[in-house]
């Protein structure tokens, strides 16, 4: 936990700090989200492929009730089957090829503000967390596309972050993990002090909330995502795990604690409030990193996932009902998509609207 400071003393190049730009909130208004169709066989063999279709067009369909939906298909006969499954009109198709559906890590980060409200992109690299798959590593290139595709001004940072490894509260402070920006495979040239200094200079972040380490079966080395979430600028929703036994229970206990301990400049203190775990989800003999953490903030739903165990999925969907008055909470069957290593969340990016 610390005050984020500058990395760009002495830089030649202009950061979005400099121009008032900084990541919004993602419950601040869109004016689209961003997702990419799955047809990666290797992330969703054809024995389940279709549920996650499915899962798809329920997001869209509950998405497109408030916002557009951009999404990426490869070419015009994918658009055309995708388009007859939609009910949804408020779909724009962008035929951008993608290797896989991971919009969130791959795609831009985008910031607002200044002077008319102006929306910009920040472009990140993207390394296929820590190179551990080579076939998805020209979706660093399909980001670029999507980034420059928008039409706003694009800041190319140059270094490594997915977005799912950071949330923020849209009022300066930001939460992520050592395990994974401060990784080795990430970028082992900068520091935390160096990290923090970029986060500040493109994503307008003054305070960073470190956390330890992520949830198990996480390929990602521990996103944020998956752990705690912002519900509004002073409240935190934060995983649990009551069985002892389990692999998540010490570090989402210390996960907590570190939230719970929190003060930013003022002495203010976060509102942290637990929600359980799911059912430990397994697939081919290893763990999947099922969370309730992994939910999407769109501009009239929440997008929940829930993994057919009534008691937790109900708990979850109710704690995250109070925070989201005016928004329909739909919980969407996540089984399937999460035997990809991902969730909801990771599927999905919001650009802000502009003004």
């Amino acid at each position: 936990m610390s005050k984020a400071k500058s990395g760009t003393a002495g830089a030649r190049r202009e950061v979005p700090f400099e121009l008032g730009l900084s990541m919004p909130a993602e419950w601040a208004k869109h004016e689209s989200t961003w997702l990419s169709w799955p047809k990666n066989p290797l992330t969703f063999p054809p024995a389940i492929v279709s549920k996650v279709e499915a899962a798809y067009v329920e997001m869209i369909d509950a998405l497109g009730r408030g916002e557009r939906v951009d999404l990426l298909v490869d070419d015009e006969r994918t658009e055309d089957r995708v388009r007859s499954m939609l009910s949804s009109k408020s779909v724009t198709f962008r035929r951008i090829k993608s290797a896989d559906v991971w919009i969130r890590d791959y795609g831009p980060i985008f910031a607002k503000g200044g002077r008319g409200q102006a929306v910009a992109a920040t472009k990140w690299e993207f390394n296929a967390w820590g190179s551990k798959y080579d076939d998805l590593l020209s979706d660093n290139a399909t980001g670029l596309e999507v980034a420059r595709s928008t039409g706003l001004r694009v800041f190319e940072t140059g270094v490594v972050l997915e977005g799912g490894s950071i949330d923020v509260n849209g009022r300066g402070t930001l939460l992520t993990t050592e395990q994974c920006l401060l990784n080795k495979n990430r970028n082992p040239q900068l520091g935390k002090a160096q990290i923090e200094g970029l986060l500040h200079d493109y994503l307008g972040a003054e305070s960073v909330v470190w956390l330890g380490s992520g949830v198990a079966g996480d390929d990602t080395d521990g996103h944020v995502d998956d752990i705690a979430r912002f519900v509004n600028e002073d409240t935190v929703v934060c995983m649990t795990e009551p069985d002892r036994e389990d692999a998540n229970h010490a570090a989402l206990k210390r996960d907590n604690a570190m939230l719970s301990r929190y003060r930013d400049e003022e002495g203010h203190r976060f509102e942290v409030v637990p929600i359980e775990m799911p059912r430990e989800v397994d697939a081919d003999g290893g763990r999947l990193p099922a969370s309730y953490a992994n939910f999407y903030i769109g501009n009239s739903a929440v997008l929940v996932p829930v993994f057919g165990d009534s008691r937790r999925d109900g708990a979850a969907l109710e704690t995250l009902s109070e925070f989201f008055h005016g928004r329909r909470i739909v919980p969407v069957d996540c089984r399937e998509l999460v035997y990809g290593f991902g969730g909801i969340h990771c599927v999905s990016q919001q650009q802000p609207a502009r003004g």
